[in-house]
C-alpha cells in the first residue's frame, strides 16, 4: 500500500465507502445527488458511480494502481461535475444554491487533481503536461478556493437555514453562520491568492470537520435524521475528506505567504 498522506487515506476510504452504499442500498450515493428518476439508463449510471468510488478508493490505496485510480477518479468526478452540478448555474445564475451544490462537487474533483499530481510518473507528466505539474496543482487549489468562497456566500444567503443546525451549548449562537461564513470566504481567498495558503487551508480543514462533528455526527447519533439531513451529512464527510487532501497538498510549502505550493510526492 502507498499512502502519501492522512488525507489521502481518508479520500481512498471515503470513496470505497460511496462505492458501497451504492451497491448495497441500490441507489445513489449523496455526493451524486440528484440524478432525475426520468434519465435513460439511471441504473447502469448508479452502478458506474458505485464502480468507479469503489474501484477507484481501492486503487488509491494500492501502489501499482494509485496513479491509475487517481486519474480515472479525477475524469469521472470532473465529468460528473460539469454534466450534473454545472447545468444547475445555466438554470439559476442568481441563485446561491447553485454555486452550493457544484462546490460540493469540486471539492472531490480538486483532491482527485491534487492526487494526480502526486502519483503520476516523470512519464505520465510529459504525456499529459500541465495536468499533473505544478501548473495542475496551482488550479486545483483555485478550483479549491472557488469552492470554499461558495460555501461562505452560502452560510450568508442561508443563515435561517444554517443557524438552526448550530448546537444550543455554543455560545452566541446566532454569530456562528456569520462567523464560518466569513472564515470559508477568507480562506477561499487566500488559497486562490497563495497568499497565507497553507495555512487558511489547514483551518478550513478544521472547520469543516468540527462542522461534520458538532452539526451532523449528533444527528446521526440520535437516529432522528430524515433523508435531507441524511444527505448532507454524507456530503459533508465528503467535503471533509477532500479539504484534508487540500490541506496535506501544501506539505512542505511556507505557512505565510506562500504563493507556491510543493506537491507532497
Amino acid at each position: 500500500m502507498r499512502i502519501a498522506s492522512p488525507g489521502h487515506a481518508v479520500f481512498a476510504l471515503l470513496m470505497i465507502a460511496v462505492g458501497l452504499v451504492g451497491f448495497i442500498e441500490g441507489k445513489f450515493a449523496p455526493i451524486w445527488a440528484p440524478v432525475s428518476h426520468t434519465l435513460a439508463g439511471r441504473e447502469v449510471l448508479l452502478y458506474l458511480c458505485a464502480t468507479v468510488g469503489l474501484l477507484g478508493g481501492v486503487g488509491l490505496l494500492v501502489r501499482p494502481t494509485a496513479s491509475m485510480a487517481a486519474h480515472s477518479l479525477f475524469a469521472f468526478l470532473l465529468v460528473w461535475m460539469l454534466a450534473f452540478k454545472a447545468p444547475f448555474i445555466l438554470r439559476a445564475p442568481l441563485e446561491e444554491g447553485s454555486y452550493q451544490s457544484i462546490g460540493e462537487n469540486a471539492v472531490g474533483v480538486a483532491a482527485a487533481w491534487v492526487l494526480v499530481t502526486w502519483f503520476a510518473s516523470d512519464a505520465e507528466k510529459k504525456r499529459i503536461g500541465f495536468l499533473a505539474g505544478d501548473l495542475g496543482l496551482r488550479l486545483a487549489h483555485v478550483l479549491y478556493g472557488l469552492a470554499l468562497v461558495a460555501f461562505g456566500f452560502s452560510h450568508f444567503f442561508y443563515v435561517n437555514l444554517t443557524t438552526p443546525l448550530v448546537p444550543t451549548y455554543l455560545p452566541i449562537h446566532g454569530s456562528w453562520a456569520y462567523i464560518t461564513g466569513s472564515a470559508y470566504l477568507a480562506a477561499g481567498v487566500a488559497v486562490i491568492t497563495g497568499i497565507l495558503a497553507r495555512l487558511a487551508a489547514v483551518l478550513v480543514a478544521v472547520q469543516i470537520a468540527l462542522i461534520t462533528i458538532l452539526v451532523w455526527a449528533p444527528m446521526v447519533a440520535a437516529g432522528n435524521i430524515d433523508a435531507g439531513h441524511w444527505q448532507e451529512t454524507v456530503v459533508s464527510c465528503a467535503i471533509t475528506a477532500g479539504a484534508w487532501v487540500m490541506a496535506d497538498s501544501y506539505r512542505g510549502a511556507p505557512w505565510l505567504f506562500a504563493t507556491k505550493a510543493q506537491a507532497a510526492a
